[in-house]
């Protein structure tokens, strides 16, 4: 059995981090969707909660390996 991570940039702080890219939350930054990490997830959302925002809210395993099982495939 496999796992998959990957590994770039948070859009936010630029802080290199790993994450399930099917599962990690994104913001959308100049056309196109970009991974955020979690500690900018935790500092944005009371600022999100105070202007009327919903907070963002990161899908159950998004900073950890993707299960092979989860891998996208040719049929998808």
């Amino acid at each position: 059995m496999g796992v998959l991570q990957a590994y770039s940039a948070c859009c936010c702080c630029r802080r290199p981090f790993f994450y399930n890219p099917v599962r990690v939350p994104s913001i959308a930054l100049h056309g196109t969707r970009e991974p955020i990490c979690q500690d900018c997830v935790e500092r944005a959302n009371p600022v999100r909660i105070a202007r009327g925002l919903p907070p963002i809210v990161p899908l159950p395993g998004a900073y950890d390996a993707m299960d092979e099982a989860e891998w996208p495939t040719d049929d998808d």
